[in-house]
């Protein structure tokens, strides 16, 4: 049995890793960390958890928590993976940060869009970048993994090909994206208070959202040149799921068929990545509580543009279950174990 311990476990994301993880066959949990809560039993601030999971939470010792485990999932603000970890908890275990401490190469980008000064730039260089289905074989070899964020991993995957490709201009690229309120965290907000979500529909960190850099990077190695893109996310009054539209001028005339040809190129193996009929698009509840990622396209011939839409769970695919896809990969197991999960309808 693979021994777990997650840091910062009764956030939304750390949650759902405990969800998750309860029904791997291969994976007991250890450590149910959480500054807020400690000493108080986990299924009191989770009661889905009654009679499921009987243990308290614990602090956020990394190095207590090392001795114990074989992998460290820290589900915390920014800033706080990075500031605990060091060389000796990594020779130990293995970890999968679900913050963006690790994510973004370029310290200076990082401190720039983060607001903060990183507290261990010296690991950033060997992290890497838990986007599975892009690079599954670095994963299998890695002992700190940078999960992607949620924004990210659904704009990513739903513009890779093409990007890859070359058939999108990438300096017309526009990601138009709608989450749920979950992705905002547990944390007490005005603004995200039931009276101010419901029956409303807001942009917000216009032109400054911290996913953006993320994105371009990682699009850019798609590319294979650096990319300027438009990303504007919007809170939409439901509780789990991103849907990104993206729009980006065609550099060539091409047939539907040419294009479905180019994302099969890529994904047609890929277990968590439905590719949907022609005419049919993205829509997120058919992909709630999963870890697929759902992708349609249409040809604009009017505009001369590639319309592509994406839809995951954020706390599922563009969180925690993609989490544990990594783990799976680092400790040899089968990717979907843990993961079968159907979506929920309605």
């Amino acid at each position: 049995m693979i021994k777990a311990g997650i840091i910062g476990s009764t956030g939304y994301a750390g949650g759902e890793l405990v969800r998750i993880l309860t029904g791997h066959k291969d994976v007991e949990i250890k450590w149910f960390g959480s500054r807020s809560y400690i000493d108080k039993k986990y299924a009191s601030v989770y009661q889905n958890m009654f009679q499921i999971v009987d243990a308290v939470c614990m602090d956020d010792n990394m190095e207590e928590l090392a001795e114990q485990v074989d992998v460290i999932f820290t589900a915390t603000p920014q800033g706080l993976c990075a500031s605990l970890v060091n060389e000796e908890i990594l020779s130990k275990v293995k970890i999968i940060d679900l913050s963006a401490d690790f994510r973004i190469k370029d310290v200076a980008t990082y401190e720039k869009w983060y607001g903060i000064t990183h507290p261990s730039p010296q690991f950033i260089e060997e992290a890497v970048y838990g986007l599975c289905e892009v690079n599954r074989e670095q994963i299998k070899k890695a002992r700190l993994i940078a999960n992607p964020g949620c924004y990210t991993t659904c704009s990513i995957l739903t513009a890779w090909p093409l990007a890859k490709e070359g058939l999108i201009d990438m300096d017309t690229l526009v990601i138009d994206a709608k989450s749920g309120t979950s992705g905002a965290g547990r944390g007490a907000k005005v603004q995200n208070l039931f009276c101010e979500v419901n029956e409303n529909m807001k942009a917000y960190g216009v032109g400054t959202h911290r996913h953006t850099p993320e994105i371009e990077e990682q699009l850019g190695y798609a590319a294979g040149r650096e990319v300027t893109l438009s990303f504007t996310p919007h809170l939409v009054p439901m509780n789990r799921g991103i849907l990104a539209t993206e729009y980006a001028k065609l550099t060539r005339p091409v047939s539907w068929e040419e294009v479905r040809a180019v994302y099969e190129k890529y994904y047609k193996e890929e277990t968590f990545i439905r590719l949907l009929d022609k005419g049919v698009f993205p829509e997120t509840k058919w992909v709630e509580g999963s870890n697929y990622v759902d992708i349609g396209f249409h040809i604009d011939e009017r505009t001369g543009r590639m319309i592509m839409l994406g839809a995951i769970d954020n706390l599922v695919k563009g969180a925690a279950g993609q989490a544990v896809q990594n783990m799976n990969l680092v400790f040899g197991l089968p990717e979907d174990e843990g993961l079968k999960l159907v979506p929920m309808f309605p």
